[in-house]
């Protein structure tokens, strides 16, 4: 039985990165797979040849991804981008300090739109901890709770595993010099707490072609990006590495980690 999914993200290129594989693999099994973005993205990180008019240009990035993974619809809320500080407040306005049913508003109408089946968000800490992904959170929630959608699925990783990853980053000197393994202590999800695992090795390509729409997010004018270092690994080890994707659904036992993204619908 097919499903609608909206898939909640802050900015472009969260979609492809943490959760391109199974959007891809959603589209390919029949599903309505509707992308939803908060911000344009406008006050992220990009290397000087791409800072005119960022959001314009992350915004045919997010096209041109969306269609890499087979996405229905891709719907802009534009809120203003909070940007990304460990010691600064985003700043008044932004997507991060809005009211909560005003951040929720849009996407609660969308759902209802859409008559959707399921809603993914991301985990309660956001990831990483930046302040536009905690409200994806809070907002999505409260959204799905207004429309009355079923089914909510937190896109997250498995933290020992990405505690793992930065662990071999942090030896090679120059690479992410930012990026240290303490950070992510109580980043995404523990591998416990996991109720899905979700195979994304066949549709890996998809996800190598999402991430390269998004040109502008692996740029800089310093050192390498996240996104940039993914780009260059051979086509077996990208498969390998990021051919699985993860979910927290609450309410499910995390015993025995589902395999397909809408199982618990498909129980009923």
């Amino acid at each position: 039985m097919p499903f609608t999914l909206v898939s909640f993200h802050a900015h472009p290129d969260d979609e492809a990165l943490l959760m391109g594989g199974t959007l891809a693999r959603a589209a390919a099994e029949g599903h309505r797979v509707v992308l939803a973005v908060a911000t344009d993205g406008e006050a992220g990180l990009a290397a000087s040849a791409y800072r005119s008019d960022l959001a314009a240009r992350r915004k045919d990035e997010l096209d041109r991804s969306a269609a890499a993974l087979g996405c229905a619809r891709v719907v802009r809320f534009s809120f203003p981008d909070s940007g990304w500080s460990r010691s600064e407040q985003a700043p008044d306005g932004s997507f991060s300090r809005l009211p909560l049913l005003e951040a929720a508003a849009p996407l609660a109408a969308l759902l209802r739109e859409e008559q959707a089946d399921a809603l993914t968000i991301y985990d309660p800490a956001g990831g990483y901890g930046h302040p536009d992904h905690v409200q994806v959170h809070a907002a999505g929630l409260y959204a799905a709770r207004l429309a009355g959608t079923p089914l909510v699925l937190e896109a997250t990783i498995d933290r020992a595993l990405i505690r793992r990853l930065i662990r071999i980053v942090e030896a090679v000197p120059g690479v992410l010099p930012d990026v240290h393994a303490g950070d992510y202590d109580a980043a995404y999800t523990a591998r416990e707490d996991l109720t899905h695992r979700i195979d994304v090795r066949a549709y890996a390509e998809a996800k190598r072609r999402a991430f390269e729409a998004h040109a502008s997010q692996a740029s800089s004018d310093e050192g390498a990006r996240t996104l940039s270092l993914l780009l260059k690994l051979p086509p077996w080890l990208f498969r390998r590495m990021l051919g699985q994707e993860w979910f927290v659904e609450h309410g499910r036992s995390p015993a025995n980690p589902a395999t397909e993204l809408f199982a618990t619908l498909s129980d009923r």
